[in-house]
């Protein structure tokens, strides 16, 4: 009961954070993914057994030059096709080789195209019409939260069918499912309360199942990643949750699409 308490209090404690960011100003939520991008960057080097200042500096001026002062969307572009590019890799290297490579030149490419991109991204997302809109990093946040309680519970109360014992032994088939279903649930229900001019019931609904594919597949990669280096948790700054990495890896993942496809949403419309 004591270990439910604390782990709900956390959660609790890192959502209003989250939340106080997002509505209070850009700089506000830049700022913070900031610092969470830094403690997710030490748990991943830790996890590939690495040190290096370098990567800490790539980050800083990639939040600065693209996050913050948007100094060149062309390199934004190059970053984001090299981003997904790197991702696709993973998901081929996890989905269906079931194997990492953990050569040093890979890990470089992991940190930054997965890692540190991930970041950028997700910091950009929210002022893709160049105009600061928390309510779609908002919705984001939400089916991701919906996507893996959903999860939980369907898996728990009826999963049978395992989704890829190898690397995720609880995740189950029909978790999977109705993770998605609860994240499509979250994106209707956003849609009706949370209305944004701009997008419509389609936009949504393709979104929270962007989030929730995406996010699962986000998981295990960062659970791949932790069988490799042999340890439950990426951290232990979240007591209950594990790292900020453990919290953040579907979102992380997903974050460089998400902006692909709301890109592309605002070109069409």
């Amino acid at each position: 009961m004591k270990e439910v308490i604390i782990r709900l209090l956390s959660g609790v404690i890192y959502i209003s954070i989250i939340l106080f960011s997002l509505f209070m100003a850009r700089e506000w939520y830049i700022g913070l993914l900031f610092i969470l991008a830094i403690i997710t960057l030490n748990e991943f080097l830790k996890l590939l057994n690495l040190r290096g200042t370098i990567a800490y500096i790539i980050l800083a001026v990639s939040f600065y030059f693209l996050a913050y002062k948007l100094i060149n969307s062309v390199l934004i572009l190059i970053l984001l096709s090299a981003t997904i590019l790197i991702n696709l890799f993973l998901i081929r290297d996890v989905m269906v080789l079931n194997k990492i490579s953990l050569l040093k030149s890979k890990r470089y490419l992991y940190i930054i195209f997965y890692i540190i991109s991930g970041f950028v991204f997700l910091a950009l997302i929210p002022f893709t019409n160049k105009v600061f809109e928390p309510k779609i990093i908002l919705g984001i946040f939400i089916f991701a939260w919906t996507n893996d309680t959903f999860a939980y519970l369907i898996g728990k109360g009826f999963g049978k069918r395992k989704l890829m014992e190898n690397i995720s032994p609880k995740k189950t088939i029909e978790g999977f499912f109705g993770g998605m279903a609860g994240a499509l649930f979250a994106s209707f229900i956003f849609f009706k309360f949370t209305p944004i001019s701009e997008y419509n019931l389609i936009f949504w609904l393709f979104l929270g199942l962007l989030v929730s594919v995406l996010g699962t597949i986000g998981d295990l990669i960062q659970s791949k990643f932790k069988r490799l280096a042999g340890v439950k948790d990426s951290g232990n700054i979240m007591p209950g949750h594990g790292g900020v990495y453990d919290r953040l890896d579907s979102i992380i993942f997903a974050s460089p699409f998400i902006y692909l496809f709301i890109i592309i949403i605002n070109y069409v419309s």
